[in-house]
C-alpha cells in the first residue's frame, strides 16, 4: 500500500462528521472555507449554521446589505473575509446567473478566493484534480519530506504544492484533499504530533530525524505594531432616552464599514489631561459642557499584525450635539444591533 492509499484508508476510519462534508454544494463549501480560513473548527461550525439559516443560498446572501453580513460575522474577526464574500456573492449572481465557476483557475478571478479556496471548491465540488495547500497540508508535506525551505515563501509554496499534487496523482481529489487536511488537524499537529498513530509515519523524514518540531520552517515574523486608541463614549439625553455617538469606519483600515466610537489615536499612551486637550482641539464636544464620568482600564486587542491598546472615556454632554460630523446618534441600547468590532462589544458588555 502506497502513501496516498494509506492516507485515504486512515481518513475513512478517522474523519470527523463535519456538516460541510455532507454536501457538494459549492455555495456551502465556499462558505465553510471562508469561515475556516482564520477560525477554529469548533467556533466555525456555529457560524456556518447561523449563516445558512440566515442566507440558505447565494441569492439570499447577495440580496442583503453588507451591514447585515458584517453583523452576522461579528466576533469572527478578519472582516475583509465577510466583505469579500458578500461582494463575490453579488458578482456570481449578477454575472454568472448564480452559478459558480467550476475550475480553480476561474474561481481565482473572484474577489477573496485565492489558491487554497479555489482548489478546495474545484476539487470537492467539481472533482478537479488539484491539491489544496493550507496550513495543515503544508505542515504534513513539510514534515513528510523534511523540507527546510520556509513554507510561507514563494519557492516553498510552489515546492509543497508540487509535492501535494504528486501525492494526489489520479486519486479522488475531494477525498485526498480532505484527508491531508484532517491528518494535519488531528494527528500531524503543530505541537506534540501523534506520530505513533500516523499512517505516514514509516515514510516521514522529519520523524526519522527525530525533528518533527523543527518543521514546518517559517520566515521570522515582524513584531506587531502597537496602536493607542482613546475612545470617546459620548452620551447625552433626549426625551428621556440616553444616546451615544458612533462613527462608521469607512477608511481603508481595520474594521472597514463597521461601527465604533469616535476615537483619538495617539503615538503613545495618553493621560486624561492630554485627551481632554485633544477633545478641545478637535472640537469633538461642540463646546457643550461635559463631564468625564469614567475612564476605563486598558483593553488589549490582538490582531494578526497589530496590537491595539484601547481606553474608553465615558463622556456625558449637557445638551444634544447638532453639528457632529461623520457620526450617528443612536440610543445606547441599540448599539448592539449594528456590526461592531469585538473590542467595542467587550466594552459595551460592561457598559450595559
Amino acid at each position: 500500500m502506497n502513501l496516498t492509499e494509506s492516507l485515504l484508508q486512515w481518513y475513512l476510519l478517522n474523519k470527523r462528521p463535519l456538516p460541510w462534508r455532507e454536501t457538494r454544494d459549492p455555495y456551502k463549501i465556499w462558505l465553510s472555507e471562508v469561515i475556516l480560513q482564520q477560525t477554529r473548527v469548533a467556533q466555525g461550525i456555529d457560524y456556518y449554521h447561523r449563516f445558512l439559516l440566515a442566507f440558505p443560498d447565494i441569492q439570499s446572501l447577495a440580496a442583503v446589505s453588507e451591514q447585515d453580513v458584517l453583523k452576522l460575522w461579528q466576533g469572527l474577526g478578519y472582516y475583509s473575509r465577510a466583505r469579500n464574500m458578500h461582494h463575490t456573492a453579488r458578482e456570481i449572481v449578477e454575472k454568472h446567473k448564480g452559478i459558480f465557476p467550476q475550475s480553480a483557475a476561474a474561481l481565482k478571478n473572484l474577489k477573496g478566493i485565492g489558491d487554497y479556496t479555489a482548489a478546495a471548491i474545484a476539487s470537492i465540488c467539481f472533482n478537479e484534480q488539484v491539491a489544496v495547500l493550507d496550513g495543515n497540508v503544508a505542515r504534513v508535506i513539510s514534515r513528510l519530506f523534511a523540507i527546510d525551505i520556509p513554507i510561507d515563501s514563494n519557492s516553498g509554496k510552489k515546492l509543497l504544492s508540487d509535492l501535494a499534487n504528486k501525492l494526489l496523482h489520479n486519486y479522488p481529489p475531494s477525498t485526498f484533499n480532505q484527508a491531508v487536511m484532517e491528518l494535519g488537524a488531528l494527528t500531524c499537529t503543530p505541537k506534540n504530533p501523534s506520530c505513533n498513530s500516523c499512517p505516514l509515519a514509516l515514510s516521514c523524514e522529519a520523524l526519522k530525524q527525530n525533528e518533527t518540531e523543527k518543521f514546518p520552517v517559517k520566515t521570522a515574523k515582524k513584531a506587531p505594531s502597537v496602536r493607542h486608541l482613546n475612545y470617546l463614549v459620548v452620551s447625552f439625553y433626549s426625551d428621556g432616552q440616553e444616546y451615544v455617538l458612533l462613527r462608521k469606519r469607512t477608511e481603508n483600515d481595520i474594521w472597514k464599514n463597521m461601527y465604533d466610537f469616535p476615537c483619538i489615536e495617539t503615538e503613545s499612551a495618553a493621560d486624561v489631561t492630554k485627551v481632554l486637550e485633544l477633545i478641545e482641539e478637535h472640537g469633538l464636544t461642540e463646546s457643550l459642557p461635559f463631564v468625564i464620568k469614567h475612564v476605563s482600564g486598558e483593553y488589549i486587542h490582538q490582531l494578526s499584525h497589530r496590537r491595539l491598546l484601547a481606553r474608553f472615556f465615558q463622556i456625558e454632554l449637557e445638551g444634544m450635539p447638532q453639528n457632529a460630523v461623520n457620526v450617528i446618534k443612536i440610543r445606547k441600547n441599540q448599539v448592539a444591533e449594528l456590526p461592531i468590532p469585538r473590542l467595542i462589544d467587550r466594552y459595551m458588555s460592561t457598559l450595559l
